[in-house]
């Protein structure tokens, strides 16, 4: 069985915070339904946002600390992908060069 994950942006889960508070009169699981999102996702969003000072910390392509280290990381996963692609032809070579 798999599970779709959905990946909010930044702004949605503020917005989703900012909904919750500005909506005093329903339930934290009133909230998450009308927003539809998990309770606890909701809960967790809440908890990050006290945590850090009013803000949510997220991972994925905005986390990088300049241009160049999201440059650096583009070509990581490049040359990490040519290195796999690269071992893939050798063991084939080798399964064919055997017969």
């Amino acid at each position: 069985m798999s599970s779709k994950r959905n990946h909010h942006s930044k702004q949605f889960k503020l917005d989703a915070i900012n909904y919750r508070n500005e909506h005093p009169d329903l339930t934290q699981v009133e909230c998450a339904k009308n927003l539809g999102i998990g309770v606890s996702t909701l809960a967790k969003w809440e908890s990050q946002f006290r945590d850090n000072n009013g803000d949510i910390p997220v991972r994925g392509s905005g986390n990088y600390q300049s241009d160049d280290a999201k440059e650096i990381a583009r070509l990581k996963r490049e040359l990490r992908d040519a290195q796999d692609a690269l071992d893939v032809l050798k063991k084939a070579i080798s399964i064919l060069g055997k017969s």
